[in-house]
């Protein structure tokens, strides 16, 4: 990686170190706040790991609280605890609410959250968790309005596809198959866009997408062409603006599914992809070899020891070895552009090719996106090719949702040594102290071969010279309330694909989330174009300086669409129908809820 570019990074870490400045008072100045980097202040681990999970502890209602945060607001003595699996109605109190496990034998990372008054949620937490700001930024963390969620029970075509939010922008109409089109919500508690109609449309295909932006259909484009990216520089009428590879393109493989039940057999697929090859024949510059899962520019990526070196003849040989006259496997993969993947189909024939070589015979099955998704969560997979893009720049975005004790089913059963090294790891703030346990992790990834990660690709944004403020994100918050178009106030943007649905706590798509972004706020926000936390809905939190206790402090001004208050309520209820299994808004769009596994570890009642 160049200088240049490690400079940047570093220069990102440097202000996400320094966001208790914009969020907190004076209690947060040395709170941890975001994932932990060589700025960033250490939070000690505890003596005690977190119980490990169980199928039959279930949350009950308790008369005792974890002790108040250390220069925090405390909660009212006389605050009332609520059981866990029993939702509180709208017409309850809204300054009296608890969310409570009886305990941490659950296996997750959050023990309560509590409504200490109608402005004020507390987080209390099982054990440390530095990067907790970071998550309570991402859209799957997003506030709903309580009532609503009732209203709909939680799921059907109101709450997926009509929005109520507290964001800069409202749903006018979506048009199944063609286009959504934003208005500005009258009741948005910062400063209006200066976009009046914004039109969101998706085509999968890049060169028609940069057609329509040329003849000026539209706006901005997600994901140019590789091979367009010098004729657009070239183009005084357009602007390229590229993002980082903060991302990987992976070949996941189920350890329930026979062949690859066998390590050896996943370790000979390890040796038989030629990573190199398939970066030079369908990746832009800037694009990198993958030879561990995260990125090296996140802290603690590419500690241990590197992947496995492309030898067919090896991975022949062993695959042989186990089953002379090869294997016949299955590769699913979706046909859509992403940034970690910008010609799927070409990469799904170059792995398939390169798997022939070591007598893997793969048959290709392409599935629509929103399938693909759901069919991996669940497992049903015996070999696939998918992706992820940061949501926020440290490991614990990348292996605790992917390798964890609250991770999917993708990789099917989960590693023991490596959940407890993921878990670990994650508590400490302490660069110095994290990286070895990032080495034992990254070696126990090499080691299980749950995927084969093959590519960070470089990846880039074309707005129209028209829209001088257009802007791209490492991690794909593009918010066009930060936008303008000179001599008119609509814009047009188009993506690779239609969103799944506007309730973004259930879904993993970044083509979801990035409308879902421009709808609804989440505690806290990413700088537009960065990566460093600033307040959302929160104007300011306070932290315990060993970040297991968090406290929010909302905006007193900020309204729904709908023109109600957002309240602690709103927060509790929002976050607690993803974290308990049994209750019942539990439901959302798909129902597997994968980022709360993945970011907070585990379920109630599952």
């Amino acid at each position: 990686m160049s200088s240049k570019r490690l400079a940047m990074i570093a220069a990102l870490f440097l202000i996400a170190s320094m966001i208790l400045t914009a969020c907190g008072g004076d209690t947060a100045t040395n709170t941890p706040v975001v994932a932990p980097t060589d700025t960033t202040a250490a939070v000690a681990p505890t003596d005690t790991a977190a119980p490990a999970a169980t199928d039959t502890t279930a949350p009950v209602a308790t008369d005792t609280v974890a002790p108040a945060a250390t220069n925090t607001i405390a909660a009212a003595a006389d605050t009332p605890t609520v059981a866990a699996s029993v939702m509180v109605t709208a017409a309850a109190s809204t300054t009296d609410k608890l969310y409570s496990a009886a305990d941490c034998a659950y296996g997750g990372i959050i023990k309560s959250i509590e409504a200490v008054d109608a402005s004020t949620v507390k987080f209390t937490l099982c054990k440390p968790d530095p990067s907790f700001p970071s998550k309570a930024a991402f859209a799957t963390t997003e506030i709903h309005e309580e009532a609503y969620l009732q209203k709909t029970g939680g799921t059907g075509p109101d709450l997926l596809q009509k929005p109520i939010g507290s964001g800069p922008y409202m749903v006018q109409e979506w048009v199944q198959g063609d286009h959504i089109t934003f208005v500005p919500n009258p009741n948005y508690w910062g400063e209006a866009p200066q976009i009046k109609t914004l039109i969101l449309k998706w085509n999968k295909d890049a060169t028609a997408r940069l057609t329509s932006l040329k003849a000026g259909e539209a706006d901005g484009i997600d994901n140019v062409d590789p091979t367009d990216i010098e004729s657009v520089k070239a183009d005084s009428t357009l602007r390229l603006v590229p993002r980082d590879p903060l991302n990987t393109l992976y070949l996941g493989m189920n350890n329930t599914m026979k062949p690859f039940d066998d390590e050896k057999v996943r370790q000979a697929v390890a040796m038989a992809i030629d990573k190199q090859t398939i970066i030079s024949k369908f990746y832009p510059a800037g694009s990198l070899v993958a030879d561990y899962f995260t990125p090296c520019s996140i802290l603690g990526g590419c500690e241990g020891d590197p992947w496995y070196k492309y030898d067919p003849a090896a991975a022949k040989a062993a695959i042989d070895a186990i089953s002379p006259g090869g294997l016949n496997v299955t590769l699913s993969y979706r046909s859509v552009v992403r940034g970690y993947l910008p010609a799927p189909d070409k990469v799904a024939e170059e792995i398939q090719a390169q798997l022939k070589a070591a007598d893997i015979n793969a048959t290709l099955d392409v599935q629509e996106s929103g399938t693909l998704l759901t069919n991996a969560s669940e497992g049903k997979f015996q070999i696939f090719l998918l992706g992820w893009g940061a949501d926020y720049p440290d490991q614990t975005d990348f292996v605790d949702y992917h390798f964890g004790v609250g991770a999917s089913d993708s990789f099917g059963t989960k590693f023991k040594d490596l959940t407890d090294a993921i878990s670990a790891a994650g508590q400490i703030a302490d660069p110095a102290a994290r990286k070895p346990l990032y080495a034992t992790v990254n070696n126990l990834i090499k080691q299980h071969v749950p995927m084969v990660p093959i590519a960070h690709g470089a990846n880039a944004l074309v707005y129209s010279a028209n829209v001088p403020n257009g802007f791209s994100s490492p991690i794909g918050n593009e918010t066009f309330a930060n936008m303008s178009v000179t001599g008119k106030d609509t814009m047009v943007f188009i993506q690779n694909a239609e969103p799944e649905s506007f309730y973004c706590n259930d879904e993993t798509d970044g083509e979801a989330i990035r409308a879902c972004i421009q709808v609804f706020d989440s505690l806290l926000a990413y700088k537009p174009g960065g990566v460093d936390v600033v307040p959302g809905l929160a104007e300011s939190f306070d932290a315990t300086p060993d970040a297991t206790s968090f406290t929010f402090h909302l905006r007193k001004n900020a309204k729904f669409s709908d023109g109600n208050p957002v309240t602690a309520a709103d927060v509790v209820t929002s976050y607690a129908v993803q974290w308990d299994a049994a209750n019942p808004l539990h439901k959302g769009n798909s129902g597997n809820f994968d980022y709360w596994g993945g970011l907070f570890g585990a379920f109630l009642n599952k």
